[in-house]
């Protein structure tokens, strides 16, 4: 049986304090039962392969990546629009989807991941610092890691259509940047000639 109880203004008080306390204490409990865990620490770059590739030259022509396509069947797609008011900074390769990727340079994978851009995508540091950028890829070569010292022409991954691509023909999208990751962007289709 509950008995109706008359607080004074302290009373009032105390009760808002307590309430107060205990909801802190809830919140610091859900925060620690539903925290994510810290992110893996990311395998760390041999830096003398890194500044053994600094010291390497670019060459000015590169293999095109994707089995079995010809330079006549490549198309500069460099500059074209594209979404949110960006313009393309790579060229797209057309192929059927699983069609085998390779690495137009040696290099170190410096990245492997999934995003909602480029989809399932590989980042290659190269000669002259330069960086490469594998998009939209099916699928990454198994057991490839981040890390792994690859030579122009080694298997990286498969064509498909991922990330913002779902809904196109399969392709590459292989992008060169002469400033580090995702900086200094320069037209793939002259070195692919």
């Amino acid at each position: 049986m509950l008995r109706h109880i008359r607080l004074d203004h302290r009373g009032l008080a105390l009760l808002r304090w307590i309430a107060i306390v205990i909801l802190g204490m809830n919140l610091l409990w859900l925060a620690a039962c539903t925290s994510t865990p810290p992110a893996p620490s990311k395998p760390a770059l041999s830096p003398a392969q890194v500044q053994k590739l600094q010291q390497m030259r670019l060459p000015s022509k590169l293999p095109i990546p994707v089995d079995d396509i010809k330079t006549k069947n490549l198309k500069d797609t460099w500059g074209a629009s594209r979404s949110s008011g960006r313009t393309h900074e790579g060229i797209d390769i057309l192929a059927p989807r699983g069609t085998k990727v390779y690495s137009a340079t040696e290099g170190l994978i410096a990245d492997l991941r999934n995003n909602n851009l480029g989809g399932k995508v590989v980042w290659i540091i190269g000669p002259a610092g330069s960086w490469h950028y594998y998009a939209h890829l099916d699928d990454h070569k198994r057991g490839l890691k981040v890390g792994d010292y690859v030579k122009k022409g080694d298997l990286i991954g498969y064509v498909g259509n991922t990330g913002n691509a779902r809904h196109t023909a399969p392709h590459l999208h292989y992008g060169i940047y002469l400033n580090g990751k995702g900086r200094g962007a320069v037209n793939p289709f002259p070195y692919l000639r």
